[in-house]
């Protein structure tokens, strides 16, 4: 992943944010600061969508991860009592 390119206070960020959004898809992350604290970052979506396939793992991935494995437990099936109808 790429560090933070450049810092925005939240006013230049707002009157120039063609400018920021440019620079975030050329440069990569750029942070953007509110009272001179980090506030948000924005990334580019190629990034982003990155950040989030790995967040989130797919139910195939979660089912083929042998390090899982013993994270859950198949319930037992039968012994239930089905209604009457």
């Amino acid at each position: 992943m790429n560090a933070v390119v450049n810092t925005w206070p939240v006013q230049d960020a707002k009157a120039r944010f063609s400018e920021l959004l440019a620079s975030s898809i050329k440069d990569g992350p750029q942070l953007v600061t509110k009272h001179g604290r980090a506030a948000a970052v924005l990334v580019p979506i190629r990034q982003w969508n990155a950040i989030q396939a790995g967040a989130r793992p797919t139910l195939k991935d979660l089912l083929l991860d042998r390090t899982r494995a013993l994270d859950f437990q198949v319930p037992a099936r039968g012994g239930l009592k089905l209604r009457k109808l």
